[in-house]
C-alpha cells in the first residue's frame, strides 16, 4: 500500500513538471461572426502564415507547409466558406479577409511578427494585412501576385470580360444550389457565394486597397513571378505574361529591401511547379528575420 501511494505521488509530481500541451494541429476557431479552420505544423519563430489563391483550400498547400515546417512553425487556414470554415459576412474583400486573419491568429494564440506568404488572391490579402498591421509583419513573400493595373481596368481591358464571366458563373452556381433541399448542395452554395464575392472584389475594393498602399518601407519583401504564359489568354498570352512579370518586378520596389525573382519554368502555381525554389525562397526570408531576433 505504501509503495502504491509513493508511486501515485511520483506520477503526480512528474505530471506537474511536464510542459503544457501544445494546441492541436487542426482547430476550428471562432472569430465572432463565424469559425475558421486553422492548421499548424512545425515549431519555431518567426511563424510563417500562408494565404491561398481563390478556390484553393489548405490541403492544396500541404506539401509547401510540410517543407517549410522543417525550419519553423507554419500556419495555413481556410478562409470563410472554404473547407470546414463557416461562411462569413459579405463582401469578401481583402480588407475584411485581412482583419479576419488577424483575429484568427490572435484567437488561436499564434505569436507574431509573422512572415506572410500569399499566392494569387492571397498575395493581395497579405499586402493589405501588412499595411494595416505593420508591427505584426517581419517579412512577406508574394507568389505570382495579380497585376493591379489589370484588376483596376487600366491595362488589358479586353481580358476583363473573361473574369466577369467567371464571377457570374460562380454566382449562378451559388444561387442555384441555395434553392436545393439537399444540405450538401446548400453548403456548396455558401462556398460559391464566398468565391464569387472574392473574385468580384478582386476587380474592385480589393484591387483599390492593395493599390493604395504607397510603401512597405524597409520590410523584407520578396515578389516571385511565373515565367510560363497562361494559354487561357489565347493570342495575348505571351505579351500578357511579360506584362505580369513587369508588374511584379515593379511591385518589389515598394520596399527598400524588396527583391524580385522569376520562376522561369513555372506557371501560376509556383509552389506546385517549383516547390524547392519556393521553399528555399521562403526559408531565406525566415533566416533573415531570425538573424535580427
Amino acid at each position: 500500500m505504501k509503495k502504491s501511494i509513493i508511486f501515485l505521488l511520483a506520477c503526480l509530481v512528474l505530471a506537474s513538471c511536464l510542459p503544457e500541451s501544445s494546441p492541436p494541429a487542426e482547430q476550428m476557431v471562432s472569430i465572432g461572426t463565424h469559425r475558421l479552420q486553422i492548421h499548424r505544423q512545425g515549431t519555431g519563430t518567426p511563424v510563417v502564415v500562408i494565404d491561398s489563391g481563390i478556390t484553393d483550400q489548405l490541403d492544396k498547400l500541404q506539401a509547401l507547409q510540410a517543407s517549410v515546417s522543417r525550419v519553423t512553425q507554419v500556419i495555413t487556414y481556410n478562409r470563410a466558406g472554404y473547407g470546414q470554415s463557416e461562411a462569413g459576412p459579405l463582401p469578401r474583400d481583402a480588407g475584411r479577409e485581412a482583419d479576419e486573419l488577424k483575429m484568427l491568429l490572435e484567437k488561436a494564440s499564434v505569436p507574431g511578427p509573422y512572415v506572410l506568404v500569399g499566392h494569387s488572391l492571397g498575395a493581395l490579402n497579405v499586402q493589405v494585412f501588412a499595411a494595416r498591421y505593420p508591427d505584426d509583419v517581419a517579412g512577406m513573400v508574394l507568389l505570382d501576385p495579380p497585376p493591379l493595373s489589370f484588376l483596376l481596368g487600366q491595362e488589358y481591358k479586353d481580358l476583363v470580360p473573361m473574369a466577369g464571366a467567371m464571377t457570374a458563373e460562380w454566382q449562378a452556381v451559388a444561387d442555384s444550389a441555395a434553392k436545393s433541399d439537399n444540405p450538401e448542395e446548400r453548403a456548396r452554395s455558401a462556398f460559391f457565394r464566398m468565391i464569387a464575392s472574392e473574385h468580384r472584389e478582386m476587380f474592385g475594393a480589393t484591387a483599390r486597397q492593395a493599390a493604395g498602399i504607397p510603401t512597405f518601407a524597409d520590410m523584407l519583401f520578396l515578389v516571385m513571378a511565373a515565367g510560363k504564359p497562361n494559354p487561357a489568354f489565347g493570342d495575348a498570352a505571351e505579351a500578357y505574361q511579360e506584362y505580369w512579370i513587369g508588374q511584379s518586378r515593379d511591385l518589389a520596389t515598394k520596399s527598400t529591401k524588396g527583391k524580385f525573382m522569376l520562376a522561369e519554368g513555372s506557371a501560376h502555381y509556383l509552389y506546385l511547379d517549383a516547390p524547392d525554389f519556393v521553399t528555399k525562397s521562403i526559408v531565406s526570408v525566415v533566416d533573415e528575420v531570425r538573424a535580427k531576433l
